[in-house]
C-alpha cells in the first residue's frame, strides 16, 4: 500500500537545538480520571497511574481516552501534551531519569531518535498482526507501532481570500506566487513535526538545489513561522492570515466545525509521517503501560482514529472523513525517503534556521 524505504538510524546530535530550547517546556493536560499532580514523577509511584507523553491534538485526546477509561477504569492516565519537537526534546532531556511510561501518537521519526539512544523497550502489543506492515517497526518485537499517518494540507480562509482577491491555491507552486506575499503562515520545522515533514518533502520532491530555491520563494510570502502544526490552520480560521500550511486533520476539522476554511491538498503531493506509540525503558515497567499500548492499537481505538484520519494502521470500516481526497494514500508523496531525511535532518534544520529563522514566532 505504501512505498517504504529501509528504516534508519538517527544521529544523537539531531535534537541538540530542541533540547537547549525546550528542555524545560512541557504542557500537562489533565484528562478525566487523572491525578491532579503537576509533577508527572509523582504519578509514577502508583502502579495504576500512567504518565503518557503525546503530540496528539488536545481535542483528540479526550475523545480517544474515553474509550480507555470505559474499558480500564482502574488505570489513571496523566497526559503530557505538546508539539512533536517539544515532546521529543523532553524525552531526550529525561534520558537518564525517564518520567514517561508510554509515548502515544508521536512521530515515528522522533521515536526512532529515542530508540537510537536506547530509550525504548521492545514490546509487541496484543493485536499487532492487524497493523499494516508499512506502519510499524519491522522488528519483532517492535520498539514502535503506528496508529495513523498524517500529511501536510493547506487551510485557506475563503472569506479573507475573497476580500483580498486571492485565488484559492491548489499546489505548492501556487504558494510561491507573488500575489500571496505576506499572506501565509507555516510551522517551524525545528519545533513541529508537521513543519519538518513539509520541508523534507519539498526538498525531496524538487531536489535540494531547487527545493531551497522554492523555499526561498515561499519565505517571501510567509508572514511568520509558528511552533505548532495546527496553529497555522487556527490562525487562518480566525482570519489573522488567509492561508495556513498545516495538516490534514486540522484542515478537515476546521471546515467541519463551520469555519470558513477550505482544505487544500497540494497537487504535487503531501509530506507525511506516522503517529506512533512506544514503551519507555525504565527500571520498573508497569503492567498498566502494556495494557495501554494493547488498547492503543485495538479496533475500538482505531475506529476513533479513523474518525479523524483517512489512513489508519489498523484498517476499519469507518468512512474517510469529509474534506479528504478520494484516495488519501495516493495524496501522500512517494518521494519520502526517511533514511535521507534522517541523515540530513540536523543539516536541514540548521540551513532552514539560517535562512528563515528571523520570522519564527516562539509564542
Amino acid at each position: 500500500m505504501f512505498r517504504r524505504n529501509k528504516w534508519f538510524n538517527f544521529s544523537s546530535k539531531v535534537l541538540v537545538a530542541w533540547v537547549l530550547t525546550f528542555m524545560v517546556a512541557a504542557c500537562v493536560t489533565q484528562q478525566p480520571n487523572t491525578s491532579t499532580s503537576a509533577d508527572p514523577g509523582v504519578a509514577t509511584e502508583n502502579a495504576s497511574t500512567l504518565v503518557v507523553y503525546t503530540a496528539l491534538e488536545d481535542d483528540q485526546i479526550k475523545e480517544y481516552l474515553s474509550s480507555f477509561k470505559t474499558q480500564h477504569p482502574d488505570i489513571t492516565v496523566n497526559t503530557v501534551r505538546d508539539s512533536t519537537g517539544i515532546v521529543t526534546a523532553k524525552l531526550m532531556a529525561e534520558k537518564d531519569n525517564p518520567q514517561a511510561d508510554v509515548v502515544w501518537g508521536l512521530a515515528a521519526t522522533s521515536l526512532l531518535v529515542a530508540d537510537q539512544q536506547g530509550m525504548l523497550e521492545p514490546y509487541a502489543p496484543k493485536g499487532l498482526e492487524q497493523v499494516q506492515a508499512q506502519l510499524r517497526d519491522p522488528r519483532n518485537p517492535p520498539t514502535w507501532v503506528g496508529i495513523n499517518a498524517w500529511m501536510s494540507a493547506f487551510c485557506v480562509n475563503t472569506v479573507e481570500a475573497k476580500k483580498k482577491n486571492l485565488p484559492i491555491p491548489t499546489s505548492w507552486a501556487d504558494l510561491a506566487k507573488p500575489e500571496y506575499k505576506g499572506q501565509i503562515v507555516m510551522s517551524d520545522p525545528s519545533a513541529s513535526g508537521t513543519g519538518f515533514l513539509s520541508v523534507s518533502a519539498l526538498l525531496q520532491m524538487n531536489g535540494e538545489e531547487k527545493g531551497w530555491q522554492y523555499l526561498d520563494a515561499l519565505d517571501k510570502n510567509v508572514a511568520e513561522y509558528v511552533p505548532s502544526g495546527s496553529k497555522p490552520c487556527k490562525l487562518a480560521g480566525t482570519g489573522e492570515h488567509p492561508i495556513g500550511v498545516s495538516f490534514d486533520y486540522r484542515a478537515a476539522k476546521a471546515k467541519a466545525s463551520g469555519e470558513p476554511i477550505q482544505a487544500v491538498f497540494p497537487k504535487e503531493g503531501s509530506g507525511w509521517d506516522i503517529e506512533s506509540n512506544a514503551l519507555v525503558k525504565k527500571a520498573q515497567i508497569k503492567p498498566a503501560a502494556k495494557t495501554f499500548l494493547d488498547w492503543a492499537i485495538s479496533l475500538d481505538a482505531s475506529k476513533k482514529y479513523a474518525e479523524n484520519f483517512a489512513v489508519t494502521a489498523v484498517k476499519t470500516d469507518v468512512p474517510i472523513p469529509d474534506g479528504y481526497p478520494a484516495d488519501p494514500v495516493a495524496q501522500m508523496t512517494k518521494k519520502n525517503d526517511f533514511n535521507w531525511a534522517a541523515k540530513n535532518r540536523d543539516r536541514i534544520l540548521a540551513e532552514w534556521t539560517k535562512r528563515y529563522g528571523s520570522k519564527t514566532n516562539k509564542g
